[in-house]
């Protein structure tokens, strides 16, 4: 191997921002350019969209910002990849402009439930338990919403595309996907990870045609080269190789250095917070819910998700927190260092306030449709403190619960868990998750997981590692681990198999009332 080092350009666009980041084969972080950006509008209730000309437009400016600042190092970058949030859906003409606004993976939309279903399959689908399965698929399609309402959009489309498909459009001029970037409602076979067939029934799901997709490559393939026009617009310098990568939360997984169906686990503490194993083997740990593509090309990577997880803290913070807001605005720095002190000042357990985070479900499986978010034990003895902390554990409760079935399902002894996204970077949080779920928990060097699963992607696509396991060996490093603490880890185990495991059955037949009645 060369002395001389690689730098790699990695991109995520994510849900609220957009980081452009080079990153050496060491896994350094020379620099980062990270810009806010407004997630997506709603023009009517429900709905939400964002102009997939603002997403490119965004990542210009990153990009741009970022490569003026390393102007003599920008010449020895080797390479060029983008993660990308999951399910931002863009119609493109056969010249490439976007034909109306992406849908985003926030948008609550629903397609009427026109699929022509023989009276026997259905009440076979229905005896089975998964008619609810296929109907909230078949009206989640936003292709089938399309053509119910904006069929004159679909005759004009050439391509209907992920964003990341779209970046790789703009990037390389190419109609190109990547495997690991397919999770949405298309008609994907998971586990062969390939698009079905235009004879396959469960295209019928989303019958969106086979023409109107993009090629697909496996994660780690170069698509193309940067053009001369992407060049202009991003600063990157032409005819750079463009290597495919992975989802968000596919990349973060590799990140953290989780290359293998071993004891390690990732957690995600993002806006959709997640628990993910990596397998060589299809086996779906939630029924009928598809291990998504791993950004090792192969592989699958189950996943359990709390949506809207680390949101709430979002929501926290804007509802119940103007001090330290203004105060964190004076001192110029973010409110959750201030938020943190609440996890310090409030015991394990919270006095008994106990957090449901189902602010928004899937609509199927666990939990159903009608869940909503819960806070059980109240008392006048509560502050915000105590409500801020709870939904931390409650977020806790949610991951352990998926990770239990998780392991149950696969078979796995997870023993270590390594943890990613904003909330690692808080040293209590770390703690709480250690303890609640009873085993160790481990921060990687950079909380930025996902670029530098994308920079290992490059690097091994490159040549300067020969597979995943000795990049992630020269390329990942453990920053500190956080040991449970006996005394937190009796009361948690308490709270969570006498409350938290009983509190969504228990509360279920209210919670369909309260749909009934409105709410």
């Amino acid at each position: 191997m060369s002395s001389k080092p690689q730098y790699y350009l990695a991109i995520d666009s994510g849900t609220q921002s957009i980081r452009c980041a080079i990153i050496d084969d060491k896994g350094n972080f020379v620099d980062i350019e990270q810009i806010h950006i407004e997630p997506c509008y709603s023009p009517q209730k429900g709905y939400a969209e964002q102009k997939a000309k603002y997403f490119w437009e965004m990542l210009c400016k990153s990009s741009k910002t970022l490569l003026e600042r390393q102007n003599e190092l920008k010449h020895q970058i080797v390479g060029v990849s983008v993660s990308c949030q999951r399910n931002v859906v863009i119609n493109l003409d056969k010249d490439g402009n976007p034909l109306r606004p992406a849908i985003h993976w926030l948008d609550q939309r629903k397609a009427k439930m026109d699929l022509p279903l023989p009276s026997p399959i259905k009440w076979g689908l229905k005896a089975l338990g998964i008619y609810g399965l296929v109907e909230s698929t078949y009206r989640d399609s936003e292709y089938n919403w399309l053509r119910q309402n904006q069929s004159e959009i679909l005759e004009k489309t050439h391509k209907m595309l992920f964003l990341s498909g779209f970046y790789h459009y703009k990037f390389t001029g190419k109609f190109v996907e990547s495997k690991a970037n397919v999770v949405g409602y298309v008609p994907y076979d998971y586990k062969k990870h390939a698009w079905y067939s235009e004879k396959n029934l469960f295209r019928r799901l989303s019958n969106i045609p086979l023409s109107m997709l993009p090629e697909l490559v496996n994660p780690g393939e170069i698509i193309g080269e940067i053009t001369e026009l992407a060049s202009m617009q991003t600063g990157i310098p032409k005819g750079l190789p463009f290597v495919s990568g992975a989802t968000d939360k596919a990349s973060e997984v590799l990140g953290c250095g989780v290359v293998k169906s071993d004891s390690v686990a990732c957690i995600s503490l993002g806006t959709t917070s997640s628990v993910q194993t990596v397998s060589e083997k299809y086996q779906e740990v939630i029924p009928f819910m598809p291990l998504y593509p791993s950004a090792i090309s192969g592989k699958f990577n189950s996943e359990v998700t709390v949506l809207k997880g680390f949101w709430m803290v979002t929501w926290f913070k804007e509802e119940f927190s103007h001090q330290e807001r203004e105060l964190a605005r004076t001192q110029n720095i973010p409110a959750e260092l201030l938020l943190d002190k609440f996890l310090t000042d409030i015991p394990a357990g919270s006095h008994g306030l106990i957090t449901q985070p189902y602010w928004e479900t899937t609509g199927f499986s666990f939990p159903g449709p009608e869940a909503k978010g819960a806070f059980v034990g109240f008392c006048d003895a509560h502050k915000r403190p105590h409500l801020y902390k709870s939904i931390i554990e409650g977020l806790a409760y949610g991951l352990r619960e998926g990770l239990e079935k998780t392991q149950n399902k696969l078979g796995k002894k997870i023993s270590v868990l390594r943890i990613a996204g904003g909330g690692s970077q808080s040293d209590n949080i770390m703690q709480i998750m250690a303890d609640v779920f009873g085993i160790p928990t481990e921060r990687p060097h950079s909380f930025q997981a996902t670029l530098l699963g994308c920079a290992i992607g490059m690097a091994v696509t490159l040549g300067r590692y020969k597979d995943h396991s000795e990049a992630v060996e020269n390329m990942v490093r453990i920053q500190r681990r956080f040991e449970p603490i006996p005394k937190n880890v009796e009361v948690y185990q308490k709270l969570y198999t006498r409350i938290y495991l009983k509190m969504y059955k228990q509360l279920k037949p209210l919670y369909k009332e309260i749909a009934e009645i409105g709410g």
